[in-house]
């Protein structure tokens, strides 16, 4: 799947009237007047944006990372040819990611992060006042690193008392722990074939890994990849089906993110009934939380958890449980194109 992203447009060759300066003539001898990026999103289908500039690039043993200043998007953080999250829209992302879960739990005070390295997860957890301890646990010190030094707006969290940062393999780290947690987030790259994620998003780590280590009533939530009308069989509808296996009150929910050019999806999950309503959300919401959400509050969630007849079709009749040996991946790759 990464080489059909690289590898098909690498020269930059093609489509010089729509990258190029959008009018449908070349520029002068033929250079782009921009510099672009350029995710493919599927056979056929490519999303591309302007950059001002590259600010820094480098890769790790595990996973290439980019960090771009791009016009719509502000500072883009790029992994492994994936958008991660942009300045202007990641709140949406990790609003989503971490306050349902936190909210619909009684009175959360420990948090365990599976990934979250770019430092955004921890950050909305740090604003409930409720917890005392966040462990982000992320494999690559590298992208950490990389994080702590270009994203400002994380700075304070990644100094916060409350944070423990553990370099190792989330799994490994879950394994060997003998502590129990309110709310396990997992804030993983996406299943990519190859990558260093796809295990933990398997049946037998949610079953034998997540659930032993979350306290009574906890609750587990995870990204789940694109859940838009198209998009969500490739891996939204899987780890949804999955969890339902494990858990017995699984929530799964989307919202659009302009950055990724797509709905994306989030799966909370618990043996413990989700009881707060839209108004009970705004109450806790009020109590727990220091500042303002930008986008979520118990409407936008009642909204974002109500999927659209064709995605609720669609997840009712999945019957496939992501396994290793049955593992289901994100497509493609991206660019960066002069």
């Amino acid at each position: 799947m990464g080489s059909n992203g690289n590898g098909v447009h690498g020269n930059g060759v093609n489509g010089h009237g729509i990258n190029g300066n959008g009018n449908g003539h070349l520029p002068i001898e033929g250079r782009r007047k921009s510099c672009w990026y350029e995710e493919e999103i599927e056979d056929n289908l490519r999303w591309c944006f302007a950059l001002n500039s590259i600010l820094h690039t480098g890769s790790s043993q595990y996973q290439d990372i980019a960090l771009l200043d791009t016009k719509p998007f502000g500072k883009a953080l790029v992994i492994d040819g994936k958008l991660q999250s942009a300045e202007t829209d990641e709140f949406i992302y990790h609003e989503c990611l971490v306050h349902p879960a936190l909210l619909q739990h009684p009175n959360p005070k420990t948090v365990f992060i599976m990934g979250g390295g770019e430092g955004s997860t921890a950050r909305e957890i740090l604003r409930h006042k409720t917890v005392d301890k966040v462990v982000m646990c992320d494999i690559d010190e590298e992208v950490v690193d990389f994080c702590k030094s270009h994203l400002d707006v994380n700075k304070e969290a990644f100094s916060s008392s409350r944070l423990q940062l553990i370099i190792n393999d989330a799994r490994a780290e879950l394994e060997k722990s003998k502590e129990c947690f309110d709310v396990i987030i997992g804030d993983l790259a996406d299943p990519i074939e190859g990558g260093p994620c796809y295990q933990l998003y398997t049946k037998s780590f949610y079953e034998s890994t997540v659930k032993p280590r979350l306290s009574e009533g906890g609750i587990f939530v995870t990204q789940a990849g694109p859940a838009g009308v198209f998009s969500h069989t490739e891996v939204f509808s899987c780890i949804n089906n999955t969890l339902r296996q494990v858990f017995k009150y699984v929530v799964p929910y989307s919202a659009h993110i302009p950055s990724y050019a797509d709905t994306w999806g989030w799966v909370m999950a618990s043996d413990a009934p989700f009881t707060a309503d839209a108004e009970e959300l705004d109450i806790r919401t009020k109590q727990r939380i220091k500042g303002e959400n930008r986008y979520l509050d118990g409407k936008t969630f009642a909204s974002a958890s109500t999927l659209c007849k064709a995605v609720r079709k669609s997840l009712a009749k999945e019957t496939q449980v992501y396994t290793e040996g049955t593992a289901r991946f994100i497509y493609g790759h991206g660019a960066v194109h002069k």
